[in-house]
């Protein structure tokens, strides 16, 4: 198993392309692929949007807005911890995967944090008027795209999910799932 990534303990995989593309797209249609193989996907997706996972009203709302440094919500479903970090000058792609339970865990799917130096499928279509040699970087493994393209790295369909998460388990998960764990 291919463990030379961020983390000592998983395989972290990151996922690169233009806005548009499809990321989340192919994710949804992988992920439940790579499940259906017993492989338990964790995923950290970046955003340049300003979020927020709960909601005004809400009583752990106003107790976080009321300056609670972590809120923990939890329920028999999930739960989910939220942190305040204005203070941090940018997101730390390591702290985040140490947040994980990697027992729990076979994989990280990582969706952004392009500039990571992490194995990357990029994703490419043509008709987004790019050069997929912009998304090219040393750690680039593969390009998933809807167009055969010059390069010698391995090509997989972008509309074929099957083909990427079969590369996916090849490359990162080739010992049988009991032995993953």
């Amino acid at each position: 198993m291919s463990r030379s990534n961020i983390s000592d303990n998983l395989p972290l995989l990151g996922i690169t392309a233009y806005s548009g593309t499809g990321k989340t797209t192919l994710l949804k249609q992988v992920i439940p692929l790579l499940r259906q193989q017993q492989i338990r996907v964790g995923l950290i997706k970046h955003t340049h949007h300003n979020m927020d996972v709960d909601k005004p009203g809400k009583d752990s709302y106003e107790l976080r807005k009321a300056g609670a440094a972590q809120t923990l919500v939890a329920s028999q479903q999930r739960w989910a911890l939220m942190t305040e970090t204005p203070e941090l000058p940018e997101l730390d792609l390591r702290y985040l995967v140490s947040r994980f339970d990697a027992a729990s865990l076979d994989l990280i799917l990582v969706e952004g944090f392009k500039d990571e130096a992490i194995p990357k499928i990029a994703l490419y279509r043509n008709g987004l008027n790019h050069a997929f040699e912009e998304l090219l970087d040393p750690y680039v493994i593969a390009i998933a795209s809807d167009i055969p393209l010059a390069t010698s790295l391995p090509q997989l369909n972008i509309n074929q999910p099957e083909q990427v998460a079969e590369f996916i388990v090849k490359k990162f998960l080739s010992a049988p799932p009991s032995s993953v764990r």
